[in-house]
């Protein structure tokens, strides 16, 4: 009789468990759903756009206008040291585009760069064109031997980017001489190739043999430095330490010429030139 006692009122428990769970259920459905949204994390703000200068603007606005508003010739050699500087073919728009000059809008421009001796212009484009057309060492050097009296140095800077490094160096190689003129101060190079005839005036050189210099290097030397040249020598500093050295800057006399006479052996019979002066 317990066990069933204890039976029922375990049903009794069950049943009442389960009305209690029935009736919450019952009140959830009751209630209107809510939806949760996760939380979205902060947008990422972006940095304003750099404000436009307009004074940076304005200035290179100012620049191109005061270049267009030049004399024609300053614009010309504009368009000339670009084109030099480039050494490329360039189209009127690429002219304008790199150095504001716009030749297309200014006749005078467009027809001088055309004639200009320094500019060639192939119908499309513009490019420099230089006094003599090398390209190398090799074709500079066969130039400067065409011109025995000697091509200025000024005529050749335009050839090529290179042509002055060249020019140091073929004389660094013996194959020119790069002299200065005296009238102009502007080097001249000359050919150093013996093959190559050099003509000198008859004036020129009765000039030249008739210099009387001095006798005393002291007086060269001076002579030389007040032509604006550097001595080779330095004679008074070469007498002063020969002085300390206890050594005469005298001249070494010479010794008198030893002459054959009749007790001197002769070995060289077959040369009777030499025994001429023989004293009888």
């Amino acid at each position: 009789m317990a066990l069933q006692e204890k039976l029922e009122k375990f049903k009794k428990q069950q049943e009442s468990c389960q009305s209690i769970l029935t009736s919450i259920a019952a009140s959830n459905k009751a209630r209107p759903t809510q939806k949760v949204t996760p939380a979205m994390p902060p947008a990422i703000s972006k940095p304003p756009p750099p404000a436009v200068k307009f004074s940076t603007d304005t200035e290179r606005l100012q620049h191109i206008n005061s270049i267009r508003k030049s004399p024609a010739g300053a614009q010309i050699k504009r368009v000339i040291d670009l084109l030099l500087e480039t050494r490329q073919a360039l189209t009127p728009e690429q002219i304008n585009e790199a150095c504001y000059v716009d030749t297309n809008a200014n006749k005078t421009v467009f027809d001088s760069l055309r004639k200009n001796p320094k500019v060639n212009y192939d119908g499309k484009r513009f490019s420099y064109k230089s006094k003599h057309d090398l390209k190398d060492k090799s074709q500079l050097l066969y130039l400067v031997r065409k011109f025995p009296e000697g091509i200025a140095v000024i005529d050749l800077k335009d050839a090529y980017p290179t042509v002055m490094e060249d020019l140091q160096s073929l004389k660094a190689a013996g194959q020119i001489w790069l002299l200065s003129n005296l009238d102009s101060q502007e080097d001249i190079a000359y050919p150093n190739d013996p093959r190559v005839p050099i003509k000198v005036d008859d004036d020129l050189k009765q000039l030249f043999r008739g210099i009387e210099l001095p006798r005393d290097m002291l007086d060269i030397e001076k002579d030389l430095q007040k032509n604006g040249m550097k001595p080779a020598t330095n004679t008074a500093q070469r007498r002063a330490m020969a002085q300390v050295q206890g050594i005469s800057s005298k001249p070494k006399t010479k010794k008198k010429k030893h002459e054959i006479s009749k007790r001197t052996k002769l070995t060289n019979a077959h040369l009777p030139e030499l025994f001429q002066n023989l004293n009888k």
